[in-house]
């Protein structure tokens, strides 16, 4: 059964990053997100970034484990990982790689016919870099 709530706009993600520049320029300037607005505080800093369309993926244990095991070989990650749909996951991976970005898994063909590749990234994020590769 399907629910539509159509008070819910839009889906963010805050991540809190230990070194606010480094992600900052990893996410925004090495993966490309574009800055939709930057406020300050006392001392304090917050950008936001356009992820295009966003997603919220819930998964049971079993299934994150089976995911993991397609895409890096074993269970790797905990509770939390962020997904990017990109146009060309190698090139996305080697520039981000370039960028200071661990590669845990190269790009992979899943049985569900995307190439998919997983990262460590700044801010303590886990990344899959996904592409749709069609019918």
């Amino acid at each position: 059964m399907i629910v539509t709530m159509t008070g819910v706009r839009e889906l963010r993600l805050v991540v809190t990053a230990d070194d606010y520049d480094e992600a900052l320029r990893f996410y925004r300037d090495v993966l490309g997100l574009e800055q939709r607005a930057a406020f300050a505080s006392d001392g304090g800093r917050v950008t936001i970034l356009e992820a295009g369309r966003a997603t919220l993926e819930i998964t049971d244990p079993p299934h994150a484990e089976y995911i993991d095991s397609v895409e890096v070989g074993e269970r790797v990650v905990g509770h939390i990982r962020v997904a990017f749909e990109v146009t060309d996951s190698e090139g996305t991976t080697r520039r981000l790689e370039a960028a200071g970005a661990e590669v845990v898994a190269e790009p992979t063909r899943t049985p569900w016919n995307s190439l998919n590749a997983r990262l460590k990234a700044p801010a303590g994020l886990q990344l899959t870099l996904f592409q749709e590769l069609g019918e």
